[in-house]
C-alpha cells in the first residue's frame, strides 16, 4: 500500500489538477486540511462548489481521505464553534472526511476535524479515545495542526505547534500523525518534514508554489517515507516502533 499525503493546498487548482492526473498511482490520497483559502478573492461558497467537484473526481480514481483545517470552516456547531459542514455534505463513496476511520491493509486512519473551541476539542478527544481500543495494526491520524515540541512545526522564528495534539499523542500513542498547517517547516534548517515524538512518527509535507504540491509518499509495508518538493527528494526509512 502506498499513500500519498499532501496538505495546505489553499485552493491552488493546478495542484489539485496534478493530484487528479496522478491519482490512480496511489491508494489512498490523504489531504491534511486547508483545501480552501480565506485569502482568496473568491467567496468561500464559490470555492466550496469547485472543491466538491475536485474531490468527487479524485474519489472516482482512488480512495480520498480529507481532514478539515482552519481555512475550511463554513458553519458553526451549537456552541458557536466553526466546523467544515461542506465536507460532511460532500461525502460519497471513496471520499472519507472528518470523523471517519478508514481501514487499510494492516492499518487504519482516523480523520480528525479542526477543533475551534472546547466543545469540538472534546469531540476529537472522544473520537481518539474510541478508536484507541480498535483493531490491531498500525494507527495513523490525519490532523491539520502540527504537534508542539516537533521540528515539523518550526515557523522560522518559533515552534508553533498544537500542545493539545502533543498531549493526545503521548496519551494514545498512534504510530503516525499526518499534519500540516505550518507551511514552511520542511524548508528551514531547524524544521523538518518528518520527526518523532516518542514512538510516533509525525509528517508535514509543507506548502510550495507552482503546479505540483509538496508531497509525502508513505509505503507502510516497506516502512519507508519519501518527501518530494522544489528542494528535491528526501527518503526516511521508518524503523519499527520501539516497544
Amino acid at each position: 500500500m502506498r499513500m500519498l499525503f499532501v496538505a495546505d493546498l489553499h485552493y491552488a487548482l493546478k495542484q489539485f489538477d496534478w493530484l487528479i492526473a496522478n491519482a490512480a498511482k496511489d491508494d489512498p490520497i490523504a489531504i491534511g486540511g486547508d483545501l480552501l483559502s480565506l485569502n482568496s478573492a473568491l467567496d468561500l461558497d464559490v470555492q466550496i462548489v469547485v472543491m466538491e467537484k475536485y474531490l468527487h473526481r479524485l474519489s472516482q480514481r482512488t480512495r480520498v481521505l480529507v481532514s478539515s483545517g482552519n481555512h475550511d470552516l463554513d458553519a458553526c456547531n451549537p456552541a458557536g464553534e466553526g466546523v467544515a459542514r461542506w465536507l460532511q455534505e460532500a461525502k460519497t463513496k471513496n471520499l472519507f472526511v472528518d470523523g471517519d476511520t478508514v481501514e487499510l491493509s494492516g492499518a487504519r486512519v482516523t480523520i480528525c476535524p479542526w477543533w475551534d473551541g472546547p466543545v469540538s476539542r472534546a469531540e476529537v478527544e472522544a473520537q481518539l479515545a474510541r478508536e484507541a481500543d480498535g483493531s490491531n495494526g498500525r494507527w495513523l491520524w490525519l490532523h491539520h495542526a502540527a504537534p508542539a515540541g516537533s521540528r515539523v512545526c518550526w515557523t522560522g522564528r518559533r515552534f508553533a505547534g498544537d500542545e493539545v495534539l502533543t498531549a493526545w499523542i503521548k496519551r494514545f500513542n498512534p504510530d503516525m500523525v499526518l499534519c500540516g498547517h505550518v507551511h514552511n517547516a520542511p524548508f528551514y534548517p531547524k524544521g523538518a518534514w518528518v520527526d518523532r515524538i516518542g514512538k510516533t512518527w509525525v509528517f508535514n509535507p509543507g506548502r510550495q508554489p507552482g503546479p505540483c504540491p509538496a508531497r509525502i509518499w508513505l509505503d507502510l509495508d516497506a516502512q519507508r517515507a519519501e518527501w518530494i518538493s522544489l528542494e528535491g527528494r528526501s527518503v526516511r526509512q521508518l524503523a519499527p516502533a520501539a516497544s
